[in-house]
């Protein structure tokens, strides 16, 4: 997997390592953090690919859809990352207009991680 610059947890916001130079994250942490990334782009936000991302503003948003439709798009935005194959969202829940949950990804090396988003 090529490598990911590691994000402040609380803030999604690049961090710096021990040196100064921007930090790098390396798996399994990044497989997981690019799930979490995955699921957070929305459709169309991506300016290069505008065909990645969740359709929250077309379909979930304000539409009310079922929790089972909600949860195929996060598993969907999950395998789009590389080197994982399989992905489950096992819980989801929604306060002050924010989807949070946990999404279960399975690497190509079958280590499981459990992503919060």
């Amino acid at each position: 997997m090529p490598n990911t610059l590691l994000l402040d947890t609380q803030l999604w916001d690049l961090c710096k390592d021990a040196s100064g130079n921007i930090a790098m994250a390396s798996e399994p942490y990044a497989i997981a953090q690019d799930v979490a990334s995955a699921i957070k782009l929305f459709l169309g936000e991506l300016w290069y690919d505008t065909t990645k991302g969740i359709p929250y503003f077309e379909n979930i948003l304000g539409q009310q859809p079922n929790t089972g439709y909600i949860k195929a798009q996060i598993e969907k935005a999950a395998l789009t990352v590389p080197n994982v194959t399989s992905a489950r969202c096992l819980s989801l829940a929604f306060s002050n207009g924010v989807y949070t949950g946990v999404c279960q990804v399975i690497d190509v090396t079958g280590a499981a991680n459990n992503v919060k988003f």
